[in-house]
This record gives structure tokens, sequence and C-alpha cells, in this order.
């Protein structure tokens, strides 16, 4: 991950607003914004990726982020915050337009997809497991060009 004063910033806003969330694996939600930042390679995808459920799964705005981060991480963001009503691979088309936005998302397919992270969570159904791969499968195509 990049270090910069933009980045930790967007560091300390996730942990702050993650605070107390787990995953689906019950492991604390900020490694999974954590794990994609990781990944990213500038300081603009490093702060979309660390930020990118904040609007859908905490209590901060779009007008929060704004004010403190510039219009190409929000900008992604927007892209990023699946809103209900709206058809998945709707939302996943939607992100062809912001090459951030599809990075990041990219990553997160692929962190949503590691099913090795329920190692030790009980059972999960199979037929779940089975629409996820399916799901993420429809998504990472529509992404990566190969389906419309």
């Amino acid at each position: 991950m990049i270090y910069t004063t933009l980045t930790n910033k967007a560091l300390r806003l996730a942990y702050a607003a993650h605070h107390g969330q787990t995953d689906k694996s019950g492991q604390p939600y900020i490694f999974h914004p954590y794990h994609l930042a990781e990944q990213m390679t500038d300081e603009v995808s490093v702060c979309v990726a660390l930020l990118h459920d904040v609007v859908e799964d905490t209590g901060l705005t779009f007008a929060d982020l704004e004010r403190e981060f510039p219009k190409e991480v929000t900008d992604a963001l927007r892209l990023l915050t699946h809103e209900k009503g709206t058809d998945y691979l709707d939302y996943v088309r939607a992100l062809r337009e912001n090459s951030v936005a599809v990075k990041v998302k990219l990553a997160d397919l692929a962190h949503n997809s590691d099913e090795t992270r329920f190692a030790g969570c009980g059972d999960i159904p199979a037929e779940q497991l089975v629409k996820r791969r399916e799901k993420y499968a429809k998504a990472r195509a529509i992404l990566e060009g190969g389906e419309d």
C-alpha cells in the first residue's frame, strides 16, 4: 500500500467507520478494505479501496467524503456504492466507465470469492456458495470485457 497524507486519512476514516463490524467469516471488517488497498498501486486507488464500502455499510455520506477527498476518489466511490433496488449486474456494468472503480471491484470480487476465508466459521450452505460463485463470475466477466 502507498502511504501518503491522503491514504493515511482514508485508512483512519475507514477504520473508524467500520469499527465493531465483522465480515461473514467473523473477522474485523476493516481487514477486507485493507486487503484490497494492499493491492493498489496509486494514491487514488488505495483511498478508493479503503473507502469502497463506507457509504453502503456505515453512517458516512458522500457529502462527508467530498469534504475530505478529491473528486477522483469520490467519483469512483459513487460508482462502487451499490444502491438498493439497482440490479447487481447493471451496477457492475456501470463501473466500467471508471478505471479505478473497475480495478477496486476486481480486487473486491477476488477477495469475496476466496472461500478459504470461511475456514473454521461453521458450515456455509452449499447453495449459498454456488450463488456467490455464479454472481461473482458474471461480474468478473463483465468487468474483464468477456460479457455484457
